[in-house]
């Protein structure tokens, strides 16, 4: 199946009455989810969604989510997922980016309720969004309920034929952001996305009949394609799990017999070294997929003897490339899971180039670029920044250094860009910079990545003081509480160092090698 309306109904012909979905009391079969699906998608081509109309989707791993974003797939719709961790002005920027015209948001979720943010960010709620849907409980008055919406569909509506979707059309427009620090939205195609995703749940093991926790967020492209859709290829059963905490990631896994658990290291190791870890039935456990952060072989042995998985594999994606360039194959023995990002995925090629584009001898390091079905289409009306990352040849610059060893697999060793990774998050620092300027005691700042047990890395922040600037811990600590409320969490920097300058090259250009090699010298002190 070459379209994701396709695979929704290929999986009701193939799973039909197995179940699909399960979320609270909400359990569906994968027939009762393709009728849902088609009814959405008749509600909003009542509402006018036409084809090629771009719908965002603000909210946690929930059914509603899941329904809402298939049915705007089947009513060929895109969909632009938005971060829950966005505050106001960041989901504003994206959804005006990409000239949204319906919203489906959570109103409360953990005591937060995001449309409440967007109404309050600085010109509030964009105006190209037309209607606002509530996906969970009362609407405010300005919003529709979820129910309400999908009721305005006609009766038999949701047996219409659908509009035609070709494998070329885009589903996803991803936004990631960039050097430059504004975010940049990545369009994504149904014909490579369910291609890539066929192909990683063939690498993995993914099966009829797992039950699969997705922790990972439904608008991270993981939580995603390789969630919703390798379930939707497979015959998987989903089970959105909204937050991760671990306790209710442990009842969960005995009382809904999960066998697939995919993640950041830092989702395993929380769970090893929780203290009633040996209290707690995991014996149904099967299939752990992470990447993102290094894996020591030691947590992988442990993920197996203490977790019971059979299976622990790696890989390497980013958004450009549909979420998945290289991975590890399920035999691959622990030290190739731990020193390595896996090999290329079938039909796309990978390599590590030197700074002139010319491939370079196996261990030597350079930049990983990939070509093949999996690079996206482009950024969103933006060809300078799309042909700056995707070269005449087709080729896609990652901006990651790595080497690549006798049998194509893949070692990340550090990054052209100073994108770091927090707790699975890309963070860049040339947005959370921008951000931090507005600030009145920031005169210069430099973000950088710090080595953190529990999330991989967090960001730290260097700050030359606005003239007549308070400078102590107070004021680090009230900065870092700043920047908590203008971001999401994994952006705020943990920690801000005062500094009299910055060390700059010739060019002027910050040297942030420099300034991560203080902060480990500081640690090693």
């Amino acid at each position: 199946m070459t379209t994701i309306p396709a695979l929704v109904e290929d999986a009701a012909a193939r799973f039909g009455a197995s179940e699909a979905l399960v979320d609270g009391g909400m359990r569906m079969s994968f027939s009762e989810l393709r009728d849902r699906v088609n009814e959405m998608a008749a509600a909003l081509r009542a509402w006018g969604l036409a084809p090629g109309d771009r719908v965002g989707l603000w909210g946690p791993n929930w059914w509603e989510w899941a329904v809402a974003a298939l049915g705007v797939h089947a009513a060929g719709g895109v969909v632009v997922p938005v971060n829950t961790r966005f505050k106001g002005d960041e989901t504003a920027f994206v959804l005006d980016r990409s000239r949204a015209r319906l919203l489906f948001c959570s109103t409360d979720f953990l005591g937060t309720d995001h449309l409440g943010l967007l109404r309050a960010a600085d010109g509030g709620v964009p105006p190209c969004v037309e209607q606002t849907v509530a996906l969970r409980g009362p609407a405010p008055p300005d919003a529709v309920e979820f129910s309400d919406f999908v009721a305005q569909a006609p009766a038999g509506a949701s047996a219409d034929p659908l509009p035609g979707v070709s494998d070329r059309d885009p589903c996803h427009i991803m936004f990631t952001s960039g050097t430059t620090g504004r975010p940049k939205g990545v369009v994504l195609n149904h014909g490579a996305v369910s291609r890539a995703y066929r192909n990683w749940a063939s690498v993995i093991g993914l099966r009829h009949g797992d039950r699969y926790l997705i922790v990972n967020p439904f608008f991270h492209s993981f939580g995603l394609n390789a969630g919703i859709l390798a379930c939707l290829m497979t015959g998987a059963t989903m089970i959105p799990h909204p937050v991760f905490d671990v306790p209710s990631v442990m009842a969960r896994i005995p009382a809904e017999q999960v066998s697939v658990l995919p993640g950041p290291p830092a989702i395993y190791q929380t769970i090893l070294n929780h203290p009633d870890l040996d209290t707690f039935d995991m014996s149904t456990l099967r299939l752990a997929v992470t990447g993102a952060a290094p894996v020591p072989v030691p947590m992988i042995e442990a993920m197996r003897d203490r977790l019971g998985f059979e299976v622990v594999v790696t890989g390497y994606g980013l958004t450009e490339a549909s979420g998945i360039a290289t991975m590890c194959r399920h035999d691959d023995p622990p030290e190739t899971i731990s020193a390595t990002s896996g090999r290329a995925i079938d039909d796309v090629e990978v390599r590590v180039v030197g700074s002139g584009g010319t491939e370079l001898p196996r261990g030597e390091p350079g930049e990983i670029v990939v070509r093949g079905y999996n690079v996206m289409d482009g950024y969103l009306d933006d060809p300078e920044a799309t042909a700056a990352a995707i070269d005449a040849d087709g080729w896609l610059h990652t901006g990651d250094v790595g080497t690549m060893d006798a049998a194509g697999y893949v070692a990340i060793t550090d990054r052209l860009k100073d994108m770091f990774i927090c707790g699975g998050f890309n963070a860049y620092p040339a947005e959370i910079e921008a951000t931090m300027l507005a600030h009145p005691a920031v005169g210069q700042v430099a973000v950088v990545g710090r080595p953190d047990d529990r999330l991989g890395e967090v960001g730290h922040a260097f700050v030359v003081p606005a003239p007549g600037a308070a400078t102590g811990e107070s004021t680090g600590d009230e900065l870092v509480a700043w920047c908590r409320r203008r971001m999401a969490n994994y952006k705020a920097p943990r920690g801000v160092t005062f500094t009299e300058e910055l060390p700059l090259n010739a060019s002027g250009k910050v040297l942030k090698h420099e300034l991560r090699a203080r902060l480990l010298s500081e640690s090693d002190a």
